[in-house]
C-alpha cells in the first residue's frame, strides 16, 4: 500500500519559513513526478511546484523565486522550501506523486501565515 506523510507545517509569521517534507512508502520515488498543492479556504486545489524525474522544476507564478521543491530518490522523500512567507500562503498543503497511470496523495498538512 502506496502512502504519503506530510510533515513540517504550522504557524508562521510572515516574512518566515516553513520546510514541508513527504515520506513515500510502499513505492519507489523513482521514476514519478513530485509535486506538492494547496487549497485555500474557498480555494480550488493549486499546483504550488512540482518536480521530475531529471530535477526540472516547475512553480506557480505567486511562489515563484520564494519557493524551492526538492526530491531525494534514495530517501523516498519530496520537500518544499517556503521561504518570505506570506498570509496568502495559508492553506493545506498536499504532498502527490504521479506516474502515467496513478496518482497518490498525501493526507495534507496544515501552513498557517499571519500577518
Amino acid at each position: 500500500q502506496v502512502q504519503l506523510v506530510e510533515s513540517g507545517g504550522g504557524f508562521v509569521q510572515a516574512g518566515g519559513s516553513l520546510r514541508l517534507s513527504c515520506l513515500v512508502s510502499g513505492t519507489t520515488l523513482s521514476g514519478y513526478v513530485g509535486g506538492w498543492y494547496r487549497r485555500a479556504p474557498g480555494k480550488q486545489r493549486e499546483l504550488v511546484g512540482s518536480i521530475s524525474e531529471d530535477g526540472s522544476t516547475n512553480y506557480v507564478d505567486s511562489v515563484q523565486g520564494r519557493f524551492t521543491i526538492s526530491r531525494d530518490n534514495a530517501k523516498n522523500t519530496v520537500s518544499l522550501q517556503m521561504n518570505s512567507l506570506k498570509p496568502e500562503d495559508t492553506a493545506v498543503y498536499y504532498c502527490n506523486v504521479q506516474g502515467l497511470i496513478v496518482n497518490y496523495w498525501g493526507q495534507g498538512t496544515q501552513v498557517t501565515v499571519s500577518s
